[in-house]
């Protein structure tokens, strides 16, 4: 079973991270639009990748102290007829490179007129690691704080409400760190 092992961390959006992470040779990027269904663990995701555009069908749950997630592709009528059924949703850049073992996404959150709101950075790690590897270099002057280890405050779906995500980000913005 495909485990999910990340950690996060808050960046501080200065308007100039994301340019240069878009320029970076050995970054992809991609824009997300991602729903959360009516049961738990369920999403649909649209993922664009230059011009390819895929739709993807995901099964989170957590079992045993695990995060299991399992995703599937799907057609792209099948992903509008979901969509209709949608709770929350979203639209993110997302800049992915891989790092050695670990792989970094770095998601900016957006509003529907393209204004970041939120900006944070995840690292995947290998099924049976527990300490995350050093922020990469190119995130460190950005850094703010880590997010505590499945924090529900820092779940794409939490962040999915601007207000909630700005709120948070004025807090850590204050305090220097998440209480």
């Amino acid at each position: 079973m495909p485990i999910e092992n990340e950690r996060k961390f808050v960046l501080n959006d200065d308007g100039d991270v994301e340019p240069r992470l878009a320029k970076a040779p050995d970054v992809t990027s991609s824009f997300l639009r991602q729903a959360y269904l009516d049961a738990p663990g369920l999403r649909i995701r649209s993922v664009q990748i230059g011009r390819e555009l895929k739709h993807i069908f995901t099964y989170k749950r957590e079992i045993a102290g695990q995060v299991v997630e399992i995703e599937t592709e799907i057609a792209a009528a099948d992903f509008e007829r979901l969509w209709t059924q949608r709770r929350e949703s979203l639209q993110k850049a997302r800049y992915s490179w891989p790092d050695g073992r670990f792989h970094w996404d770095v998601d900016f959150f957006k509003t529907d007129d393209g204004r970041t709101y939120f900006a944070m950075a995840e690292v995947e790690m290998p099924e049976n690691d527990t300490t995350p590897p050093p922020l990469a270099a190119r995130l460190a002057p950005h850094f703010l704080a880590e997010a505590p280890h499945r924090d529900p405050r820092f779940t794409s779906k939490r962040l999915s409400d601007p207000v909630f995500a700005e709120a948070l980000l004025a807090g850590i913005r204050a305090k220097g760190r998440v209480e």
